[in-house]
């Protein structure tokens, strides 16, 4: 028996990553994947990383999975993501929002169309999401949606800031993290009524993927700094699966809720040090 037997699935940014290991590792419990991004096939992307790859990986294992490229910054495109999961396999009974578009620029030089796409993908777009599977979800009394987080929510704290980074450039991703993190305490609070979950998980270390080596977060896939992947996709499956009155409205990190369930031993990251200066739910 799986913790999502028969559960309908749907995971954004299921390309290449966290989202790629959170598809597998759901499928492996028995879960009915849909695997959504814009990458189809490999090479179709300058990263490593496809719905093809992850697919088939998946069906290989023995499970059940099926592409859907959208772009998920387009209203259109959520609603046929929806759609095709329904015609695929029936009403959504989860929804992994963890489908992320990063620009590290300075505020000053952000150019506007990117600033508008970036917020289009990590905060609108899991809100259209979440309504389309809402849809699903309230009349059937049950559900569960998780919100991938970053460590970026925590803000920096008040000045004066004398040793501050020249050009960090993470301030509009942090803005949206923060936003999806607020955003899910007050979710889960709308609709515990329907028995239906709503939490968000953060890595407790960077996780090592194509994206954040490009971006220069690490130094390689084997950097041995960061988290491997499986931890995400386990404490995202812990918040998809364990009973309502045990996570809904958790913001919390990757390794800290696995220590607590008992599902890991120890933990060798703890997420942002809640002593830090700063603001975020991810202190929560």
């Amino acid at each position: 028996m799986g913790k999502l037997d028969d559960k309908v699935v749907v995971v954004t940014g299921a390309s290449r990553g966290i989202g790629a290991e959170i598809a597998r590792v759901f499928a492996a419990e028995g879960g009915k994947i849909v695997c959504a991004a814009r990458t189809l096939r490999e090479g179709d992307h300058p990263l490593e990383g496809s719905l093809d790859t992850t697919v088939a990986q998946i069906r290989e294992a023995g499970g059940e999975a099926t592409p859907s490229t959208v772009n998920i910054s387009l209203p259109e495109d959520c609603e046929r993501l929806m759609q095709e999961a329904r015609d695929a396999y029936g009403p959504v009974d989860v929804l992994v929002n963890n489908a992320a578009l990063t620009y590290f620029i300075p505020i000053k030089d952000y150019p506007l169309r990117r600033w508008m796409r970036s917020w289009a993908v990590n905060f609108h777009a899991p809100f259209t999401l979440s309504q389309l599977a809402l849809e699903d979800m309230i009349p059937r009394g049950t559900g569960s949606i998780v919100n991938i987080s970053s460590g970026a929510a925590i803000g920096p704290g008040r000045g004066p800031y004398p040793d501050a980074p020249a050009n960090s450039g993470g301030t509009c991703y942090g803005a949206e993290k923060a936003a999806l993190e607020r955003f899910t305490q007050g979710l889960a609070q709308e609709v515990y009524q329907y028995g239906i979950s709503v939490t968000c998980v953060s890595p407790s270390q960077v996780v090592p993927t194509p994206g954040t080596v490009f971006h220069n977060l690490v130094s390689g896939m084997d950097d041995p700094r960061g988290e491997p992947a499986e931890l995400m996709a386990q404490s995202s499956l812990l918040l998809a699966s364990e009973p309502l009155d045990k996570v809904t409205g958790r913001v919390t990190y990757s390794q800290q809720i696995l220590k607590e369930f008992g599902w890991i031993e120890d933990a060798k990251g703890t997420g942002v040090d809640p002593a830090r200066p700063g603001s975020g739910y991810s202190l929560v």
